[in-house]
């Protein structure tokens, strides 16, 4: 099955045993410190928590929301395009896309609401931040479930839609007059604080081993040149189907 994440592409191995084989194969084609740095990231990578943006039409917040997520080790970012289209600043996101799984909900109507049902059947809590007293304060929010930051347009915030799908609120405390940050520094903030939290108490925020080996064979690929005439080569060599 091939796949194609922004403009990544690399070769989706369903079967296990097929996988290790090319996951042991393309190991000979990078150095070892490089195999050491994918294996260290792969062990502090989660799914435990993800982040949903809206409609967000500044290339540069979108960059470095993902650079923020990357950095911070969440796998998953939901994008939901309604009136603005997703733009990658790379310079500003230094391609953290490339390592990320990045869902876009582009096409169709009530792409929140789909967005948001995917997530409710995966056991996602739905956070919805914003300000108001029935939020959370940031330091109150429990980590214990899994659970999906939903982070607005800049001028508006989120959309009374996902407003009303969110299970719970948060927000982040102020004492200035500035009644918001920016989205980017946001989701930084937030991302900060309960990611170390969530580490501290929480033994199973990691990724499963099936995980691990799936998104482990995605970046080695995306690790070397022409990974997919590689792969080809050692499939067809080895008498293995795609």
């Amino acid at each position: 099955m091939w796949m194609e994440k922004q403009g990544y592409e690399y070769r989706n191995i369903n079967d296990l045993k097929t996988r290790e084989l090319v996951i042991d194969y393309l190991k000979g084609f990078v150095t070892e410190v490089r195999l050491r740095r994918l294996e260290k990231v792969l062990g502090y990578r989660t799914r435990h928590v993800t982040v949903v943006v809206e409609d967000l039409f500044q290339s540069q917040n979108i960059s470095a929301v993902l650079r923020t997520c990357e950095c911070y080790g969440v796998q998953n970012v939901h994008i939901i395009e309604n009136d603005n289209e997703c733009q990658v600043h790379n310079a500003i996101s230094m391609c953290a896309d490339k390592w990320l799984t990045i869902h876009r909900y582009q096409n169709g109507q009530d792409k929140a609401v789909r967005c948001a049902e995917s997530l409710k059947e995966e056991g996602y809590t739905l956070v919805a931040t914003m300000p108001g007293e029935n939020s959370y304060f940031l330091g109150d929010l429990p980590v214990e479930p899994k659970t999906a930051f939903l982070f607005g347009t800049e001028l508006k915030g989120l959309s009374a839609e996902l407003i009303t799908l969110a299970d719970q609120r948060v927000k982040i405390p102020m004492y200035g007059f500035t009644e918001s940050f920016n989205i980017s520094n946001s989701v930084a903030i937030i991302l900060s604080h309960f990611m170390e939290k969530l580490r501290k108490n929480n033994e199973d925020w990691r990724l499963s081993e099936k995980e691990k080996s799936e998104l482990f064979a995605e970046w080695l690929q995306k690790s070397v040149k022409k990974p997919l005439l590689l792969i080809d080569d050692f499939l067809r060599g080895n008498n293995l189907t795609k």
